[in-house]
């Protein structure tokens, strides 16, 4: 039975690695078995700093809010929240009002879920919340007021934000289709189930 195995087993070998050179592909062994059917992975892991580069192309960002805030963003920097399976994003915040006597620096952060976007193959940011605001001095009486204008802010410039693109190559493998299932926050990424449509 040993003996028959082997055999099998080089020749759906060969035909894989035949399958990949057609295809024009020159790649190793490894690279060549992890697309392959059965072989097609079963997550896709991106990186803090995939994701921050992601969102760093949202910013700087400057708005008026509800014609009464000028509000200026800056810095952004991603987090991982695993417990909640959440992502952070905490920024440098400048506001200006007629109401308040100088421009006001503070931070504010927030965290959002992730989803997959299908329309647009993209896991977005989804239902962002901000968690805290931290302004000092006497913009602390305005603590309410610049709070929601950050809430504010951060549903319109968030909501839906593309953090990782799939390409199709990436969710389809000899006519058959994938896509991404649950996604899970860890501590250094963000892992990306992949299951049959």
């Amino acid at each position: 039975m040993t003996r028959l195995t082997a055999p099998a087993r080089r020749r759906f070998l060969h035909a894989a690695l035949t399958g990949c050179s057609v295809l024009g592909i020159t790649v190793s062994l490894a690279a060549c078995a992890t697309p392959i059917f059965p072989f097609i992975p079963s997550h896709y892991t991106f990186s803090r700093q995939q994701v921050q580069d992601a969102v760093q192309r949202k910013f700087p960002y400057q708005r008026t809010v509800s014609q009464v805030f000028d509000v200026a963003l800056t810095n952004p920097v991603v987090g991982f929240l695993p417990d909640t399976n959440r992502v952070s994003v905490k920024l440098d915040a400048r506001f200006a009002s007629p109401f308040m006597p100088q421009p006001v620096d503070g931070v504010f952060t927030l965290s959002s879920e992730l989803a997959y976007d299908a329309a647009s193959r993209s896991v977005v940011l989804k239902s962002p919340n901000v968690d805290n605001v931290s302004v000092s001095g006497q913009a602390q009486a305005y603590t309410q007021q610049i709070s929601a204008a950050a809430a504010l802010i951060a549903q319109q410039l968030l909501t839906n934000y593309p953090i990782y693109t799939f390409k199709p190559d990436q969710l389809q493998f000899a006519g058959v289709n994938y896509e991404p299932g649950t996604i899970t926050i860890l501590t250094n990424g963000i892992r990306v189930q992949i299951v049959e449509k």
